[in-house]
């Protein structure tokens, strides 16, 4: 009996067979001899691709003919299939190439036939396979669909048009709110820690997708050839992204996020999300995304046992709908900016006090944001004000080209843009000072810059 089968095996496999004995007999040739790794290299993709085809062609084939008829066949609706017909076919667009399945038909007059063999093969409604749809929205979420279906095509040589590979993107997404209620992240202990993060991007629109005040804003350009000194294209629409995760925290110290130096040394552990939901909207809103972000944190840990964190890179809209959530749910939020961002803030503040490329600006970029780590981001703050106060910010100087911009003040609930005192002074009266507990409070712990050091950033 396993000597049947095995034949039964080899012969189902014939023409999988044949073709790689023709691909060795070539690769064993003189054509091939003469060829450079290039050329070998691209002939064997496009008959590899011919081969894998092939093999699952025949394991499509074997299915078939192994397929037994089943006794009782009903639909949704309870309507019973009494005849079974064999050799029914449909094509199937696959990342190897065209392939042909058979199947057996299931059928009742004035009914449409049923296809058991379709739904144990999870076969698509549409031609094209999961795996090519899968292909298609990757490459489609990296640039154009133009772009999508030339990288479809080299790496699989089936040809996509542009609105197929739309239409197949848009079916990839299409389950994504369901994914997530079918796998739910495995519980963890209270000591872990709760993590939202948002963050926005900007995504190019067409004209239509804008919202209103970005096209009005669009459609008001100075120039009609080109666009003017500091103008911006206003074609993006802000899209809102928030994830929820688990994390074990690991303790570490400020030498081991970055060195007093540049000496290699091992890299300290750091701690691994876990359980990770994701959503973004370019439709909803901020504080709709938002909003979603906590109804997941909710879910998990319902009763507020864990200690919550939120993740963000400063944006104070971001900030207001977070402190708003946390309020509503009566819980608290810790709330974390980015790190990295925090460094792009320091070596925007660094361009104003020093020329581009100086090396003592990487020494005061690295000295102050050791000192943010190590819990001093009210200090690093009130020592930026210093500097630009008593250094740059003269009347003198904010009538010349090289005056400081705006954006080197820190901001403060005093001063929301750089104070102008009296001719040759260096530093405002102590009339009009902040205290540096009060500002520096504001401008660290929930900062909102937009350019070199902290101002309000718009919403």
């Amino acid at each position: 009996m396993q000597a049947y089968a095995s034949d039964a095996t080899d012969a189902a496999f014939a023409a999988s067979n044949a073709r790689f004995a023709q691909l060795v007999d070539w690769l064993a040739g003189d054509q091939a001899a003469g060829m450079t790794h290039a050329q070998l290299e691209e002939r064997l993709h496009a008959d590899g691709l011919g081969l894998l085809r092939q093999l699952l062609q025949d394991s499509l084939d074997l299915r078939a003919s192994r397929e037994q008829r089943l006794n009782q066949v009903v639909d949704g609706d309870g309507h019973q299939r009494g005849t079974a017909e064999g050799g029914h076919q449909r094509r199937l667009a696959t990342v190897f190439g065209d392939v042909v399945v058979s199947r057996m038909a299931y059928r009742a007059r004035g009914r449409a036939n049923l296809h058991p063999a379709d739904a144990a093969l999870n076969l698509p409604a549409e031609t094209h396979s999961h795996g090519l749809r899968r292909l298609a929205a990757v490459e489609a979420a990296r640039g154009s669909f133009d772009d999508a279906a030339q990288a479809v095509g080299r790496a699989t040589g089936v040809r996509l048009g542009k609105r197929q590979v739309e239409q197949l993107a848009a079916r990839a997404a299409a389950d994504v709110d369901a994914f997530y209620p079918a796998h739910a992240p495995e519980p963890v202990p209270d000591a872990d820690v709760l993590v939202l993060s948002f963050d926005g991007k900007g995504v190019v629109m067409r004209p239509e997708g804008l919202r209103e005040a970005t096209a009005k804003t669009a459609a008001s350009r100075k120039l009609s050839g080109r666009l003017s000194k500091g103008e911006k294209r206003h074609r993006k629409r802000m899209a809102e992204v928030a994830a929820v995760y688990d994390l074990t925290p690991i303790p570490r110290t400020v030498a081991d996020i970055l060195p007093d130096d540049d000496e290699q040394r091992e890299a300290a552990a750091a701690p691994k999300a876990a359980g990770k939901w994701l959503t973004a909207s370019v439709t909803d809103d901020a504080a709709q995304v938002i909003k979603a972000g906590f109804d997941e944190a909710t879910h998990r840990d319902p009763d507020h046992q864990r200690v919550w964190v939120a993740l963000v890179d400063g944006n104070t809209h971001q900030i207001d709908r977070i402190h708003a959530q946390a309020r509503t749910r009566k819980g608290s939020v810790t709330i974390v900016v980015d790190f990295i961002h925090v460094l792009e803030y320091l070596w925007k503040a660094a361009w104003c006090f020093y020329p581009e490329g100086a090396p003592q600006a990487e020494q005061w970029v690295r000295a102050h944001a050791r000192a943010v780590l190590a819990g001093r981001a009210g200090i690093v703050a009130a020592a930026i004000r210093r500097k630009a106060t008593y250094h740059l910010w003269t009347p003198a100087r904010a009538a010349t080209p090289t005056a400081p911009p705006a954006t080197c003040w820190p901001r403060s609930p005093t001063w929301t843009t750089p104070p102008r005192w009296p001719a040759g002074g260096r530093s405002p009266p102590a009339s009009s000072r902040a205290p540096a507990a009060t500002w520096s409070k504001t401008a660290w712990t929930s900062p909102a810059p937009a350019g070199a050091c902290p101002e309000p950033r718009p919403s």
